[in-house]
């Protein structure tokens, strides 16, 4: 299987490495087999983005879709709306999926970087458990697809340009508005630090450890002394 590069040049699975050249980031699993040709009414189908993360519309989870979820193994699904929308996006089959639904609107003013740890840590647990995760909202253009490339962003170690090339290639419809483009850029260098910060705290755990059994061993000494003198 061929993987992309960060230069976006195809590579074998073994030579491969994330964008940033560490090997904290797992390599980027997506082949370059997408659709020969986008045809429009594509927009109205999932596409699988990653390995079991499928990005769509709404259309791809209405009540006439519940076989093809089966048959693609989605278990979890991101639910993406806002209030006006509730009666009509909605999740159909709470009793066969598990649900995340976010109230989210497509402005350029919404805040929307607020649920980007949230959404990857559900992909997450949908992906370890072996489950397979949709991510939609209306049209899977905007909304979801801010969701999605923050989440590809952070897993794989792109930055947001990079990002957007590899979930373009497989939903070429893809167009998040000027506000969450901004946002996902602004994520960069948030994920980066938490990650960062998340590789030193075993490192500080260690020499807290060591410390502690330092400073055990040193009051042992001086006890003894201690008790030698008395």
């Amino acid at each position: 299987m061929l993987f992309v590069d960060s230069n976006g040049s195809q590579q074998d699975e073994d030579t491969t490495s994330s964008e940033n050249g560490s090997d904290d980031y797992p390599r980027i699993p997506i082949s370059m087999d997408g659709p020969r040709e986008w045809t429009y009414t594509m927009r109205r189908h999932m596409q699988e983005v990653v390995p079991g993360l499928y990005l769509g519309p709404y259309s791809a989870a209405s009540r006439s879709q519940l076989q093809s979820l089966l048959e693609h193994g989605i278990t979890h699904i991101v639910c993406v709306r806002q209030d006006i929308e509730a009666n009509i996006i909605k999740p159909n089959f709470p009793d066969k999926f598990k649900y995340l639904v976010l109230n989210i609107a497509d402005t350029q003013t919404e805040n929307i970087i607020q649920h980007f740890q949230n959404v990857k840590a559900f992909i997450d647990d949908g992906l370890s458990s072996g489950g397979q995760v949709l991510v939609h909202g209306n049209a899977g253009i905007s909304r979801s697809a801010a969701l999605v490339l923050a989440y590809v962003m952070e897993t794989y170690g792109l930055s947001q340009t990079r990002a957007y090339a590899m979930v373009q290639q497989r939903r070429f419809c893809i167009n998040p508005n000027e506000g969450f483009m901004t946002q996902l850029k602004e994520y960069e260098p948030i994920y980066q630090a938490q990650k960062t910060l998340k590789n030193r705290q075993p490192s500080l755990t260690r020499q807290r450890t060591k410390r502690t059994i330092h400073q055990m061993d040193t009051e042992r000494t001086e006890d003894k002394c201690d008790t030698m003198d008395s």
